[in-house]
């Protein structure tokens, strides 16, 4: 298993100078935002996505300035909404989606991240809708237009995609999108096909009450944990217990909030984060730990170097000897 990083967290600073500050904090992998939320920086100072898609030297460039550091490029990511209303940004994500794709083919990189998307509660409406109760029952109405209307017809189209390609979709499951949990998870695999699957961060499912230890192992033995991104999140125990965790503050309003992200380890022992590791070989993951940084109360730099304690710790990555000590 691998330690990477998201490189959103160094979008302040141009490409090279972030991969050598990566490097040289003993990173092995990255992960390149690619489109729709959060932008395309890096692959921006190459000429953009588009350009790497068509130009073979331009991704020579990209896989030389990677490799010549010790560095391998984890995924894709375009988290966005591809199902949005408003057709205009609909159509820019699904843009982002499909040329992610196309670019993951030709750099050799079988990842993509993203999101599920959140449709209108309609057909006429003008916003996406988030359900999180079944009643009153028109709730269940729009989830069903949400789901059989909308979500399931276009992962079935864009599954028949990423299969052509080669490539997996990871999902981040989160709330405000259809997919929010691992049960959502293994709905939309289930109905639109084996090649979306879960990029599986621990900081959305601990606010939501989920215990991602469990969550890993009901996933992991359907095959659909294709990522992980390594982000801790606190429960405030005061403001939680008044007003539960659903919670629209401010990210900024720390001391109001029911929970915040926080640096690996800031949230959960390094006794978790063994654990973690642990129970993801356990269910044959091996790939990589990208970390998020989204702390509101440490620097970029002090953050990353706290997480990176944590992970180094608590990351496996020799392969288990032989049982010596008794008969497999």
């Amino acid at each position: 298993m691998k330690i990477g990083i998201f490189t959103a967290l160094f979008h302040d600073r141009p490409i090279e100078q972030a991969l050598d500050y990566i490097a040289e904090a003993g990173i092995q992998t990255v992960e390149f935002g690619g489109g729709a939320y959060p932008g395309s920086r890096h692959l921006n100072d190459l000429g953009g996505v588009q350009t790497l898609i068509e130009d073979e030297s331009a991704r020579k460039r990209l896989l030389k300035m990677c490799e010549s550091r010790g560095l391998e490029i984890s995924a894709i990511s375009v988290h966005g909404n591809p199902l949005h209303p408003d057709k205009t940004i609909a159509q820019d994500h699904h843009n982002a989606f499909r040329n992610a794709v196309l670019l993951a083919e030709k750099l050799g990189v079988g990842v993509v991240n993203g999101f599920s998307g959140c449709p209108a509660g309609g057909p006429d409406d003008k916003n996406p809708n988030w359900v999180t109760c079944a009643w009153p029952d028109e709730y269940r109405d729009i989830l069903d237009y949400q789901w059989n209307k909308v979500a399931i017809p276009y992962w079935k189209e864009q599954n028949a995609f990423l299969k052509q390609h080669n490539v997996k979709y990871a999902i981040e499951a989160h709330p405000g999108f259809i997919v929010y949990n691992p049960e959502t998870v293994i709905k939309l695999r289930e109905a639109a096909g084996e090649q979306i699957g879960c990029n599986f961060d621990p900081s959305h499912f601990w606010w939501q009450g989920i215990e991602p230890l469990n969550a890993v192992r009901y996933l992991g033995p359907k095959g659909a944990i294709f990522h992980v991104h390594a982000k801790d999140t606190r429960i405030d125990p005061i403001n939680s217990a008044i007003n539960g965790n659903l919670d629209v503050k401010s990210y900024g309003a720390i001391a109001e909030r029911s929970w915040v992200f926080r640096s690996v380890g800031y949230g959960h022992s390094q006794q978790w984060w063994n654990d973690f590791v642990t129970t993801l070989r356990m269910v044959g993951y091996d790939y990589v730990l990208s970390i998020e940084h989204e702390d509101g109360m440490m620097s970029t730099r002090e953050g990353l170097t706290k997480a990176l304690q944590t992970l180094k710790v608590a990351v496996v990555q020799e392969k288990p000897g032989a049982m010596f000590w008794a008969r497999e």
